[in-house]
């Protein structure tokens, strides 16, 4: 302690308490290792530093409502829906409130069905820790250690907080869920053990030099607090609010100004009953503007579709994330357990002394213990052909592995009673047992050296028959991950869709290029140490450092803020990046990630951090995601066309015939009920056949909002020339009497029935990129759902349901006009997407000039 009753330890020191001899540590913590700290001590370092916990914001469940309620979409169904309780309508009221409450309600059951990643990592915690304390030893709340505790760790623990062991033989960790590595990892005293990680073999003593959030699992926790992106869908919606919201603003000044000059300037009679008129056609106008279904189609169409991913063995826990997994053009792929098998196998055997392959693996299995689960030991006992062989020996001493010695060592007697020592470790560490003639020795060098430029890991086995006075150097046995079936196939299914494919592991390099290799990913495997360095911001990438991402195959020795580093990095040069991860150490960079996926048998922090949950191993299944997601999406951009360019077309209708014929096109009834008749049935648009785009997808406003306008006004123009047939109509009396339409009242019902029915039609061509008449065509839930609306509203208007009745003679030829409009807008749909992809070639063509060598320029004008 300093002089001022504080440890001499601060939060920014645990990194040098990393790398400083134990002796250091211990000075720097001021503690004795054989008394530990006093409870005293422990209160005060308590005080200053804090529980050994993570941290936790708490968010109140009123507060996570109120964010389903606010957005610019939201915020014009809620203006809807009181400027229809002010005018008294409470149907319109209860119509609007309850598809928006309907949405909110959907993505807060979604949200609550998700898991916290972060209450996740706190599950990955020790609870209880064994601490040294006013000399004794005793089982503590983990929470309460602190900077210079003195902890001791056994088989089966957790660890409690990041240690530098002190003392002890050795102790086998398990951090493959913080750092990646594939195997466990043998610590000696100095060495460091890491919070969360676990104890497979050895108990040692160590000191505690960080706690709670300044852990190495702590950093990872902040780093999972701060990840997350906007969903695109989210960004769509606001952008597509923005618009109209723009469109009826001008719209409603236009006609406003229009009308006070009228009722002002030129007629001089304005009143108390002119305002509250105008004011009633601006309320009208906005009920008209609002898409008050919009964000309920979105939320029913990724529903559905989570639910057929669900079928294909994938779960989603974040709905936008289907949609965004449409766009995705980069796959940042764990490799243990995802691209691999995550399980060890043995190779062929590496003949020295031997002469039969399977007594070099004999004789590495009777050095191995079945019951301790170890990897290494489990590969050696499953390589053997004859599994009963090894039954054949009695052990009747074995010491483990431990990481000085660097090998396992058996002694044990054959049926006959002929006794054997066996050894297995290391290939220097055996042949320094076996100290075998130089010609072996450098052929054991050769050989290492070789396995490793492959990513092999290598073994040598050793035996002897008079007690261990003299040793035969067997073979070495060559160890790897063997590549999933599938990764390969997957793999390049994914690069036929247009997704890049990068691989990122904890492994050490050799071993990534050889399983990249393998893979057909590439060998351009960078080490994150080369890439990153070590006070770099992974919020803030450097240019250069993100080009070699960009370029990279993959990385090796990654930490976890190196995974979120490398997906913040794409994603700020434009990409959208799934990531896949199954431990504690891909959580920062899984909630990161556009679409985050956890796979089959991941932690919970992985899957409470992940937006796409797989149940089934390996990559397989995100093909089929990436295809039900393009189809998804496909429906989502082909509604919100239509609703686009029919919102304009009413919003349109009414001011252009408020402003030049003086006339109300549509009463108030009439656009609830026709919001009802076109926005409903529309959700099945959710099951519609669509076809897979073979190219990521993704949000283009200034194309989307460009196809709506054009079409928006081909359906103005439509609904308008309607309504000048019809005055024409009414103003001649034999062809008014023909059709049947007396008053402005049959009129009304006319431009209804053409919004209803064009609404839907103008669906068949909003629906595809090309022809309407080409398949795919409608599914059958969308078809009926447009049959059983137009019989409705034909019927409502035949037969005179709510609306004025009309003659079936004038339902007949609206029907015939609205085919022809239909082909009319075939034309410019197709014309539209025609344009719009030779500008889009012709500035890819002039982009691939640009950056093209002068001297290939020739070579591209040839072309």
């Amino acid at each position: 302690m300093n002089e001022s009753g504080k440890p001499a330890v601060s939060e920014q020191d645990s990194k040098d308490l990393e790398s400083m001899p134990v002796d250091g540590v211990l000075k720097q913590l001021q503690v004795d290792p054989e008394k530990g700290l006093t409870e005293a001590d422990a209160q005060k370092r308590l005080h200053r530093y804090g529980p050994n916990a993570l941290p936790e914001k708490h968010i109140s469940l009123a507060h996570k409502i109120l964010k389903y309620f606010t957005g610019p979409i939201a915020f014009m169904i809620e203006a809807a829906a009181l400027v229809s309780a002010f005018l008294g309508r409470w149907d319109d009221f209860i119509i609007i409130f309850g598809l928006l409450v309907f949405n909110a309600s959907l993505e807060l059951w979604q949200d609550m069905k998700a898991s916290n990643a972060l209450a996740a990592l706190k599950k990955s915690l020790a609870p209880h820790a064994t601490a040294l304390r006013d000399g004794a030893l005793k089982t503590i709340d983990a929470a309460t250690l602190v900077p210079g505790d003195i902890v001791r760790i056994r088989l089966g623990e957790i660890v409690p907080a990041d240690l530098r062991l002190v003392s002890g033989d050795y102790a086998s960790i398990d951090q493959a869920a913080l750092t990646g590595e594939s195997l466990p990892v043998a610590k000696k005293p100095g060495d460091e053990a890491y919070s969360g990680s676990v104890v497979k073999q050895g108990e040692m003593d160590a000191v505690v030099i960080a706690t709670g959030a300044n852990t190495f699992f702590g950093r990872t926790a902040k780093l999972v607090a701060g990840a997350g992106a906007v969903s695109h869908a989210q960004r769509a919606m606001f952008q597509i609010g923005n618009f109209l919201i723009a469109v009826a603003v001008v719209l409603a000044l236009i006609m406003v100004a229009v009308q006070v000059w009228r009722d002002i300037v030129v007629a001089e009679n304005w009143g108390l009953a002119d305002a509250l008129d105008i004011l009633q056609f601006v309320l009208i106008l906005l009920v008209a503007s609002i898409p008050v279904a919009m964000p309920a189609v979105f939320s029913i169409t990724m529903a559905l579709g989570a639910l057929a991913l669900s079928k294909e063995k994938a779960i989603v826990s974040r709905l936008a994330s289907i949609e965004e997994m449409a766009g995705v053009d980069i796959l940042c792929s764990d490799k243990t357990g995802t691209l691999t098998k995550n399980q060890l196998s043995l190779g062929d055997p590496i003949l020295l002394e031997a002469t039969d392959p399977q007594d070099v693996v004999l004789a590495a299995a009777i050095a191995s213990e079945r019951q301790n689960a170890d990897v290494i030991d489990t590969a050696v006992l499953e390589a053997l052909k004859n599994p009963v062989a090894r039954d054949a020996y009695h052990v009747t001493k074995f010491t483990p592995f431990d990481p000085v010695s660097k090998r396992t060592m058996a002694e044990a007697t054959d049926e006959k009673g002929a006794a054997l020592s066996v050894a297995k470790g290391a290939p220097q560490a055996i042949v320094d047992l076996a100290k075998p003639p130089k010609d072996i020795t450098d052929k054991v060098e050769q050989s290492v050296a070789d396995l490793g430029k492959r990513g092999y890991r290598a073994l040598g086995v050793a035996r002897s028959e008079d007690g261990g006075k003299s040793w035969k150097l067997l073979g070495i046995l060559p160890m790897f991950d063997p590549p999933r079936d599938d990764s390969e196939a997957t793999i390049e299914k994914v690069r036929a869709k247009g997704v890049s494919v990068k691989m990122v592991t904890g492994d050490d390099t050799a071993i990534a290029r050889e399983t990249a290799r393998q893979l057909g990913l590439g060998t351009n495997i960078i080490p994150a140490a080369d890439a990153f360095p070590k006070d770099m911001d992974p919020d803030h990438v450097p240019g250069k450092i993100a080009d070699s991402i960009e370029k990279a195959d993959g990385f090796a020795r990654v930490f976890p803020e190196h995974k979120y580093a490398i997906v913040k990095a794409l994603q700020q040069r434009g990409h959208l990046v799934a990531m896949t991860g199954d431990g504690v150490n891909d959580a920062p960079a899984l909630k990161q990630a556009d679409c985050g996926t956890a796979v089959s048998g991941a932690t919970d922090a992985a899957r409470g951090a992940a937006a796409l949950i797989l149940t089934a191993p390996g990559l397989s299944v995100i093909d089929n995601a990436i295809d039900e997601a393009r189809r998804i999406f496909g429906r989502i951009t082909s509604y919100t066309i239509y609703r686009v360019a029919l919102t304009m077309d009413i919003m349109f209708l009414v001011v252009l015939s408020t402003i030049f014929l003086g006339f109300q096109p549509l009463t108030a009834i009439m656009i609830v009920i026709m919001s009802l008749l076109d926005d409903v049935p529309i959700m099945t648009i959710a099951y519609d056949n669509t076809a897979v785009s073979q190219n990521p997808i993704r949000w283009r406003m200034p194309r989307l909002l460009s196809v709506s306008a054009v079409l928006g006004f081909g359906s103005i123009v439509q609904s308008f020339g309607l309504l000048l047939i019809g005055f024409a109509v009414l103003d001649h009396a034999g062809a008014s009497a023909w059709f049947g339409i007396s008053s402005k009242e049959h009129l009304q019902t006319v431009m209804f029935l053409q919004l209803v029915a064009g609404g839907h039609l103008l669906l068949l061509v909003t629906r595809t990129h090309r022809w309407f008449f080409e398949p795919p065509f409608p599914s059958r839930q969308l078809a009926i759902a447009i049959i059983c609306t137009q019989a409705l509203a034909v019927l409502m208007c035949g037969f005179g349901w709510i609306v004025p009745q009309i003659s079936w003679t004038v339902i007949f030829w609206v029907w015939v006009y609205l085919i022809a409009w239909l082909i009319v807008l075939g034309v410019v749909r197709v014309g539209m997407e025609r344009l719009i992809d030779n500008r889009l070639d012709r500035r890819a063509r002039l982009a691939e000039i640009v950056n093209t060598p002068l001297h290939q320029h020739g070579h591209l004008h040839g072309r």
